[in-house]
């Protein structure tokens, strides 16, 4: 057998194998319920989507180098496709309405279709980020005292319990369940670097107003712009000391218990 088609037959294979173990552990009882909800969030999602994502393009990429990679691809997208198949098959009497037949009433259905479809292009992204918060972020707790999180109560996933969502809905509303988590996580990340290291205001208010929803130190803190070096120190020295447990943005929620 063509080895290019055996790699493809062992990679959906695998990856179906998968998808049915995941299926099959709330059917375990109880201790398989914990086994599913423990694979619905951090770490053991991070462990999940990198059996599903990740692992097939290493595979892919060892066998047979970029051409592995783009069977490895093609694998993923043909084991999804199988899934929702099935599950919209399985699931059809339950079926009485949908997200993107709605929205293809909207915008057009080749319009939505394609516009979900280049979602899926920002997926490394979201790995870079996912990868950026497991080791870029955990060396500055320790060296100097940003806050730490529980990360599963950010990356998560549980869409798959909202009644209704079948197949393609369901896949894409999951997509969004775990990049949403990724993102706010990051985001939160970054408030307590932005205001330790550079608490001063953009002179671009109109950049001020577009990042205050994200980083409300801007208007809660930060130096003004026209501000002199001095006044950066003196903040520092209010907001961080040397005892200080967690030296966290200005808003988050720890400060009201030190201050």
């Amino acid at each position: 057998m063509n080895q290019i088609i055996f790699l493809y037959i062992c990679l959906v294979s695998s990856l179906i194998i998968g998808t049915v173990f995941l299926h099959l552990l709330p059917r375990l009882g109880k201790t398989g319920n914990k086994i599913s909800d423990w694979f619905c969030r951090a770490p053991g999602i991070d462990l999940a989507l990198t059996y599903f994502m990740l692992i097939p393009l290493a595979i892919g990429s060892f066998v047979s180098g970029w051409r592995g990679v783009g069977i490895a691809l093609l694998a993923e997208l043909s084991t999804l496709w199988i899934w929702i198949f099935l599950h919209e098959l399985t699931h059809r009497q339950q079926r009485q309405a949908n997200i993107h037949c709605q929205m293809s009433q909207i915008v057009g259905r080749w319009q939505n279709h394609m516009a979900v479809w280049i979602t899926a292009f920002a997926i490394p992204l979201f790995w870079v980020v996912r990868i950026t918060q497991v080791i870029v972020y955990p060396p500055l707790t320790k060296l100097i005292g940003l806050p730490q999180y529980d990360t599963k109560e950010w990356v998560n996933v549980s869409r798959q319990k909202f009644e209704g969502l079948i197949g393609y809905d369901l896949i894409w509303c999951l997509y969004c369940d775990w990049m949403t988590g990724v993102w706010s996580l990051a985001t939160e990340m970054l408030r307590n670097v932005e205001s330790f290291w550079c608490p001063i205001r953009f002179y671009s208010e109109k950049k001020c107003a577009n990042c205050q929803q994200d980083f409300p130190d801007i208007d809660n803190g930060w130096v003004a712009a026209d501000g002199k070096i001095e006044d950066v120190t003196e903040l520092l020295a209010a907001k961080y000391t040397a005892n200080q447990e967690e030296r966290a943005w200005y808003g988050h929620s720890c400060r009201n218990c030190q201050e």
